[in-house]
């Protein structure tokens, strides 16, 4: 092969290679990639109902103003009857299941005594579940879930709306 055939196959093999790279670079996303969601990703938010029937009408404010269940990347809120202040329960593990979710919750230290050594009622720790540490969760629609077995919430419970 003479030297300028050469010279000219090389520069094109270098120009589709720098072409290759350019191509390759230009296809990435400018941006990282999102970590990825948790199993339970689909319930974050304020829920209500469950307690108590969900109100067939609703607006976000005033759903907003109290809930009944919030879920979080890690931490699951509950409202009670008797207490103006949310239980908060530690999530351990959360896995998706064919009809919504299961939860193992941390498990809740024992009752600490106040001063005097007078200790207050046992605080509703659980969900009125088999365990108070397991938490399933049915879901009905994108809206609408349910605690199956729960006896302290044996409503469905709805989604808070957007505002």
């Amino acid at each position: 092969m003479p030297p300028i055939a050469a010279r000219l196959l090389a520069s094109a093999a270098t120009a589709a290679i720098l072409f290759a790279a350019v191509h390759s670079l230009a296809a990435q996303p400018a941006q990282p990639a999102s970590p990825p969601q948790p199993p339970h990703a689909w319930l974050f938010g304020a829920w209500t109902g469950g307690i108590f029937p969900a109100p067939s009408a609703l607006s976000a404010q005033a759903c907003l103003s109290q809930p009944v269940v919030i879920f979080t990347r890690d931490v699951i809120l509950r409202a009670t009857l008797t207490s103006e202040l949310y239980i908060q329960r530690v999530i351990e593990s959360a896995r998706a299941s064919a009809s919504g979710a299961e939860f193992r919750l941390a498990t809740e230290p024992g009752q600490v005594a106040g001063p005097l050594g007078i200790t207050s009622a046992p605080a509703a720790i659980g969900f009125g579940c088999d365990g108070p540490d397991v938490l399933s969760v049915q879901r009905h629609t994108d809206n609408e879930i349910s605690f199956p077995g729960c006896t302290d919430f044996p409503y469905p419970l709805v989604r808070c709306p957007a505002r």
